[in-house]
This record gives C-alpha cells, sequence and structure tokens, in this order.
C-alpha cells in the first residue's frame, strides 16, 4: 500500500510541478526575445558587407523590441525548416516575411498582418512569354524558392503545364534565371527588385504579368509574425509595439527606405 500511495502522491507531486513550469512559462516576461528569420530574402532581411543583419523587416522587428524594452536576437534557419524550429523552441517567435494563410494558422499562432507585397512573372528581355496563354507555357521551365507561396501558387496553377524548378533561396532563383537555365520565374516583386534589376529601359529583365495577390487561400491576409500558439501574450505585446510604431511614423521612415509604394496593412 505504501509502494501505491506513494506513487500516487508521487504522481500528484509531478502534475503540479509540471503545471507551475508550465504556467510559469506560457506567462512569463520576456527580456530576451529570439526571433528565427530566413536570410537572404532582399529587400526584407539581409547581411552587410560587414556581416551586419538589416532589412526592412530586421529594423521593423528592432523598432519594436526597442519599444517593448526588450533585447532581440535573430536567430536564422532555412525557410522550409522554419515552423519546425519554432514548435522545437529553436526561437520564441518567426519574423520573416511569413504570410498568413488558413493552413499555417493550424500549426501556428499569428500575430495581425503588418505588410502585404505582390507577386510576378519575370523573364529575360529577349524572351516573348505570354502567362496568360496557357498552350504556349507548355514546356517551360520555372524556377521557384521551395515552400514559398509562390511556389504553392505555381504548383497549384501551372504544375501541369510547365515544368518547375524549387530553389533553397531566391538568389539560387535569380542565379539561374541570369544563365539561361530558367525560362520565367514567379516571385515576391520586392524580392525581384532587390535582386535583378526590374521594370527599367535598360533592364535585361522584365516583368510579363500585372501584380498578383490573389486567390487569398493561396496568398493568405497579409504578412504577420509566428508564435506557439500557447504564446497569446507574447504575440500580443507584438501586435501592442507594432501599432505602436506604426502610430508613431517609425513604421513609415523604415518602409520608405526599402520600397517606393506603400505596403503597410
Amino acid at each position: 500500500m505504501r509502494y501505491a500511495t506513494l506513487s500516487v502522491a508521487a504522481i500528484l507531486a509531478a502534475s503540479v510541478s509540471l503545471s507551475m513550469v508550465s504556467t510559469t512559462a506560457f506567462a512569463r516576461d520576456y527580456d530576451e526575445i529570439r526571433l528565427g528569420v530566413d536570410v537572404p530574402y532582399e529587400p526584407f532581411m539581409y547581411r552587410e558587407a560587414d556581416g551586419t543583419l538589416t532589412g526592412f523587416e530586421i529594423e521593423l522587428g528592432n523598432a519594436a523590441c526597442a519599444y517593448m524594452e526588450v533585447s532581440c536576437t535573430w536567430v536564422e534557419q532555412d525557410w522550409d525548416g522554419i515552423i519546425p524550429g519554432l514548435l522545437a523552441r529553436n526561437y520564441d517567435a518567426i519574423m520573416s516575411s511569413m504570410a498568413i494563410t488558413d493552413e499555417r494558422a493550424q500549426r501556428v499562432l499569428f500575430s495581425e498582418a503588418y505588410y502585404t507585397t505582390p507577386s510576378a512573372w519575370i523573364t529575360t528581355r529577349d524572351k516573348e512569354i505570354n502567362i496568360e496563354d496557357r498552350a504556349s507555357l507548355e514546356g517551360l521551365t520555372v524556377g521557384v524558392q521551395r515552400a514559398t507561396l509562390q511556389d504553392n501558387y505555381v504548383t497549384e496553377r501551372y504544375g501541369d503545364i510547365m515544368e518547375i524548378r524549387r530553389y533553397t533561396g531566391a538568389d539560387d532563383v535569380v542565379t539561374d534565371l541570369m544563365a539561361g537555365r530558367l525560362d520565367l520565374t514567379f516571385m515576391d516583386y520586392p524580392i525581384a527588385e532587390a535582386t535583378i534589376d526590374i521594370d527599367t529601359p535598360e533592364s535585361d529583365y522584365k516583368r510579363i504579368s500585372d501584380f498578383i495577390k490573389q486567390p487569398e487561400e493561396i496568398f493568405g491576409k497579409g504578412v504577420g509574425m509566428a508564435f506557439r500558439p500557447r504564446d497569446e501574450a507574447l504575440a500580443e505585446r507584438f501586435n501592442d509595439a507594432l501599432r505602436a510604431i506604426k502610430e508613431n511614423g517609425t513604421y513609415d521612415e523604415i518602409m520608405n527606405r526599402y520600397f517606393n509604394y506603400d505596403v503597410r496593412l
């Protein structure tokens, strides 16, 4: 009987202990926050020549942390493992151009959306490709960054027509486009602006579509930070901070350094 009694007592004690640890973990007041990010994804996040991490979202995240008076540490993670890394507690949140979609919302808790940008089809100046003529696209090779919304869009809409080549990073897509190993690419337009000279008379590359932000079931409701589902308090702190830096003009100052059009939500 003592063995059974002690076992029950031990179980109850362990349960209470775990409950206390769990409550502390979810309610703790962060003084240092680790933010997961996939680098490079210019102009949102990239490294200067001296190795300094910068970009629109890096500056935005640092401004939010400064408002909250906490220290931020950026943790680099490849995109295809960025949600598993969050769930494994390798960092406390993701701030890396992650679009809010219903599929992702089943795994993570999103902040309020804080920006949105369009995607576009791009090819070299010497090619004549009509993206509206599906029959003419048969056999063409398109490059996309793996596991992105652009990958999802091309796979769903054009996977039966074009050969899709998937890359770890946007820079690799651009490298193969420049080398002639791709016929075209579909990418986030600010990434195209940052990585290739686009939409200028002297450019070797051209946009062959309107800006694309729909359908919502693929492109989502804008970009948000991602948190573990139980970290509601931390998500709300960032929501408050992002609202505040929009209201005090900090957001616009940062945005205007990277874009000549409005991306705010």
